[in-house]
């Protein structure tokens, strides 16, 4: 009989994990379409088409510029029309990317038409993915209830990160076989069956309150926006730059450096889904900060390479729990009907956060040389933690 209540509880969270996946599992097929063509685009463009590495650089820059500016009203819309309208419209942006890059591969003798084409399927995928990313998450906390907000966010990172993986290798193995166009009717095909998996599902409600305006939304998401973007900075520093941070050093070995970052980031997620409905969101993102920071020192310092791994490993692990755990709080702070604003306004901040460190980053270590960015970065983490350490006081005080 003791044993009762253990197994039933392993049970009810089993079927929350499933019920989340089953929404989540939209921003999966988004993210993928993102993932497909990422390694291939930018050497279609340069190589094949002649361009130069500019416009190479803007096929993919204009998806993440999309997302950035449609964040916002993909949240409002979410308020009002409900999560799986918003989920659809999303997943119809990506499926018209796809037609788009077959009609670029089909007017190919044509280079500047090709590339007009590429240029406004990568716009539109932008604004399909912040529809459809928003949406799912949404989708997920109507499906389980606001409680498990914070595990709802971190299997839709999960999701996210898992279909970049997998995206930009199969990609690759598509273009090589079958060219621009393959890759077009796979993104296109795996559109169709995910809007055939969407279209049944139980819809949840919008809210019929009437919400704030969104000048409202964005001042009391800022401070929590604010440490999330500080902290990607750890993230952004990682992806982008520890090769050429190995290289500086004369080292081999970076790539295994991202998989210990890749694996940190999961792992955690996946090894303390409960953290934040335990201890707090506040206090888990304080812990993970200082994680992070502690990561991005060892980097900075590293006199071997099983140093910086292990550096970009904590990295990985601190990271992985900030941006739920800071989510949970921020969508605290507005009314219920504003919560779809509030956390694509929030996530936008990630957006313009590893918009603005590669170029910054990039700057700095013409300057100052590689090492030190992972100095700067580390004690930017640091003053996300300050930050969050002043948003606890008056929890405190209430206490």
């Amino acid at each position: 009989m003791p044993d009762q209540p253990a197994k039933e509880t392993a049970i009810s969270g089993i079927q929350l994990n499933l019920r989340i996946i089953s929404t989540v599992i939209f921003n999966f097929s988004s993210y993928l379409t993102i993932g497909l063509p990422l390694a291939v685009l930018p050497g279609y463009v340069h190589d094949v088409m002649g361009f130069s590495a500019f416009w190479a650089g803007l096929v993919i820059s204009l998806q993440y510029v999309s997302t950035l500016i449609s964040r916002p009203h993909a949240g409002r819309y979410a308020d009002l029309w409900g999560p799986k309208k918003v989920v659809i419209f999303g997943l119809f942006g990506c499926l018209l990317s796809g037609l788009f890059y077959g009609a670029a591969a089909l007017t190919s003798d044509n280079a500047v038409l090709s590339l007009t084409l590429l240029c406004v399927g990568r716009l539109i995928l932008g604004v399909g993915q912040s529809f459809a990313g928003t949406g799912s998450t949404l989708w997920g906390v109507g499906a389980v209830g606001s409680l498990h907000i914070g595990r709802v966010i971190s299997w839709n990172g999960i999701f996210t990160y898992g279909a970049m993986a997998i995206g930009a290798p199969l990609g690759v193995v598509l273009y090589r076989y079958g060219g621009l166009m393959l890759l077009a009717e796979t993104i296109v095909a795996i559109i169709v069956v995910s809007v055939a998996l969407a279209w049944p599902r139980p819809a949840v409600k919008g809210s019929k309150g009437k919400p704030i305006p969104f000048r409202d939304v964005l001042g009391k998401i800022l401070p929590y926006g604010l440490i999330l973007a500080m902290a990607s900075a750890g993230f952004g520093v990682i992806a982008t730059f520890i090769t050429l941070f190995y290289q500086d050093k004369g080292w081999e070995g970076a790539a295994f450096a991202l998989t210990l970052f890749s694996a940190a980031f999961v792992g955690t997620r996946l090894l303390f889904p409960n953290a934040i409905n335990r201890r707090g969101g506040l206090f888990v993102a304080m812990v993970c900060c200082a994680v992070e920071a502690l990561g991005l020192f060892l980097v900075w310092g590293a006199w071997d390479p099983l140093i910086a791994k292990t550096g970009a490993l904590l990295t990985g692990a601190g990271f992985s729990l900030v941006f739920p755990a800071i989510g949970v709080e921020a969508v605290k702070v507005v009314p219920t009907q504003n919560q779809g604003s509030a956390l694509a306004t929030y996530t936008a901040f990630m957006d313009l956060s590893l918009g603005i460190t590669g170029p910054l980053a990039g700057l700095i270590m013409s300057v100052a040389g590689v090492p030190v960015v992972y100095l700067l970065t580390a004690l930017l983490v640091c003053l996300a933690f300050y930050m969050i350490l002043r948003l606890k006081q008056p929890n405190r005080a209430a206490a």
